[in-house]
């Protein structure tokens, strides 16, 4: 959610971190955000978010009419005495089960708390996908059988009618037992699982006005590789993942003006996916690998750039501050996969470092 920058919530940034039997209170208006987002602790946030310091947050419109099943799915692992990870939903580390009946509109609203991208599979009913990071998506269409490839920190929000028969969302990876079946009675079984092709945002719906476009005037354009490497990092040896050839702090600065249009394009040269998380900002996605989106607007504020993927984005400098961008596999960015959009004129009397008591990664 695009909040002022006193209230991002960002240990050495826009405070100190809240220690312990300390309290924040963080207070903000939303205007015109109706949608799927979540919360959580960015004070050393790659062990608190897998440790569960995080929740959902949904904005509904003022007027909401929608009157079916409305459901957060809350994606989530963690490291277990065993050395392996555990899947769930919310709480539910086996199959969830919920009665519905036949004809209900149902909304699910999917969060990826991980840190790597989910991929969800939907059986059992065609369905739309009808915001994406808590912007809806213009004249969405029906899918059948495709698979939904979603971001760490990313949200898609889906929309179905209830059929006659099971619906089931799942997990499907080969350690996950975690699935949400929904169903008119308790007894019914799960449908196949859908092993179809990977939904395409760039390509979903129709275009519509957009603010800016690849041939508009950009007062600034950034261009952010992102590799990997071997090094020294906080005195230990390990991967790191260098934008533009470094790692926090040693990243650069982008600096803008209140009011610019600003261009940033990604190229993802590592081996890992990086999930591309700008606080405080909407990116409207222009390119993907070279074309152009053909579909409906496409705002995100976390974008997964896979390997060999480029992107373009861009944005309008519209909420001052000092704001982070980082890559939201949290353990990457607790590697230094971290830069700032700062806006001339914008300081901060917070500082980060061992020598103080702000870690936020």
């Amino acid at each position: 959610m695009d909040v002022p920058n006193g209230e991002d919530g960002v240990a050495g940034i826009t405070q100190n971190a809240v220690e312990p039997g300390e309290s924040f209170t963080y207070r903000f208006v939303v205007k015109n955000q109706a949608g799927t987002y979540w919360y959580h602790s960015h004070q050393v946030s790659s062990e608190a978010v897998e440790k569960g310091l995080f929740g959902p947050l949904i904005v509904l419109p003022p007027n909401d009419s929608f009157t079916g099943k409305d459901i957060p799915i809350v994606a989530h692992s963690w490291l277990t005495n065993e050395r392996s990870y555990q899947e769930a939903f919310g709480i539910a580390d086996t199959m969830k089960r919920l009665i519905v009946q036949p004809g209900t509109p149902v909304r699910l609203r999917l969060i990826n708390t991980d840190s790597l991208p989910i991929t969800f599979a939907l059986s059992g009913t065609p369905f739309k996908v009808i915001a994406i990071d808590g912007t809806d998506l213009n004249a969405p269409t029906e899918l059948t059988g495709q698979r939904l490839l979603l971001a760490a920190g990313g949200r898609y929000d889906i929309q179905f009618t209830m059929p006659g028969t099971a619906v089931s969302l799942d997990w499907p990876q080969k350690s996950s037992k975690v699935s949400f079946l929904l169903s008119q009675d308790a007894t019914a079984s799960a449908p196949a699982l859908v092993n179809g092709p990977v939904f395409n945002p760039a390509t979903y719906g129709s275009p519509s006005k957009m603010p800016f476009s690849l041939s508009s005037h950009f007062d600034k354009e950034f261009a952010l590789l992102l590799d990997d490497k071997v090094g020294f990092y906080n005195g230990q040896m390990g991967y790191l993942w260098p934008i533009n050839g470094k790692v926090f702090p040693n990243t650069p600065m982008l600096m803008v003006h209140e009011g610019d249009l600003v261009k940033m394009s990604f190229v993802n040269r590592s081996w890992m996916d990086h999930p591309m998380h700008l606080h405080g900002h909407h990116m409207l996605v222009l390119s993907y690998n070279g074309r152009p989106v053909t579909g409906s607007p496409w705002w995100v504020d976390t974008l997964n750039v896979a390997p060999g993927e480029s992107y373009e984005v861009a944005f309008r400098a519209d909420n001052p501050g000092i704001w982070m961008d980082h890559c939201h596999n949290l353990y990457h960015a607790a590697a230094g996969m971290i830069l700032h959009l700062g806006y001339e004129g914008v300081s901060s009397p917070f500082e980060v470092g061992h020598g103080t008591i702000n870690q936020p990664e």
